[in-house]
């Protein structure tokens, strides 16, 4: 058996994960005790990691102790919590990523200026709380076009004909999302509304554009790619699915323990690639797997 490996340009941690991950560590060394309201990032290793190291993770603030000290993940959390946090006494620790609270305040302004938002999204997350927050009622979430099409015929005020042509919509995104579905979807949301405001700056952040655009390049010469991901992560599907499109097959696996050995027997180029919380000692795991079989 012989073949290539060939590694993504941009793989693995993005630098506001890294950082997260360096104020956790610089909090466990100045802390006795360090809760986390969420998963620092979506990484099973890094999580077992951390919880070794004595962190509790933990979302319900009446089981975090007042004299507590409590790191914010790398997605934010909803502005009410954080008040509820420091009501209790709780000393805070944010490692909130900037891309994310860049949308969070866009939000704020937007519901302050009385616009509706449409937030597009793939599955619940820590960064909708950020957004939807106490203003529910104004913060409309999809995922595709069908979803769009049900609110405009569902929501009085998007189904009127002068909310259509002058009402306030602001659209936002979830900033781990496809570039180019995204980019498409925002399109047709115009179509329906001309007076929408987006965003001057795309809310996709410049680790998952990097990403895809670098899992698309790998895809071009290889024959199979994989993924390392985590299961917490559903982000990583996307780079699974960019590849596939271009007839690369790719498999997300959280550690080179779950390779099917049997589908390097039909292999000559093997691409790899990492989501951006996967840390890069799994890579380097699946690249001297495969060096030892070719």
């Amino acid at each position: 058996m012989s073949f290539n490996i060939h590694l993504a340009k941009h793989r693995g941690y993005c630098s506001w994960v890294s950082r997260a991950i360096k104020i956790l560590e610089e909090s466990i060394e100045k802390y006795e005790q360090i809760y986390v309201n969420h998963e620092i990032i979506h990484n099973k290793f890094i999580i077992n990691y951390f919880i070794k190291k004595g962190v509790v993770f933990e979302e319900d603030i009446d089981k975090i102790p007042s004299w507590a000290n409590l790191v914010i993940s790398a997605h934010g959390t909803d502005p009410n919590y954080i008040t509820r946090v420091r009501d209790k006494g709780i000393n805070i620790i944010d490692a909130t990523c900037p891309l994310v609270t860049k949308v969070h305040l866009e939000a704020k302004d937007f519901l302050k200026r009385g616009y509706k938002i449409i937030y597009i999204w793939k599955k619940w997350h820590q960064e909708a709380e950020g957004v939807m927050w106490n203003n529910r009622e104004n913060v409309f979430i999809v995922s595709d076009k069908q979803n769009v099409d049900d609110l405009v015929k569902n929501s009085s005020f998007f189904h009127d004909i002068q909310w259509k042509e002058e009402g306030k919509v602001a659209v936002l995104t979830q900033t781990t999302l496809s570039v180019i579905e995204t980019k498409e979807l925002i399109e047709y949301i115009s179509t329906l509304y001309p007076s929408l405001e987006v965003p001057k700056t795309t809310d996709i952040c410049y680790a998952t554009t990097d990403r895809q655009n670098s899992i698309k390049e790998l895809a071009l010469k290889s024959d199979i790619i994989f993924v390392v991901w985590s299961k917490s992560s559903s982000n990583s599907n996307k780079l699974r699915d960019l590849s596939e499109n271009l007839w690369t097959p790719a498999y997300l696996i959280d550690s080179y323990t779950e390779i099917d050995s049997s589908v390097l027997k039909w292999s000559k180029n093997i691409g790899i690639s990492a989501w951006a919380s996967a840390p890069e000692h799994l890579v380097q795991e699946v690249v001297e797997y495969l060096e030892e079989r070719g």
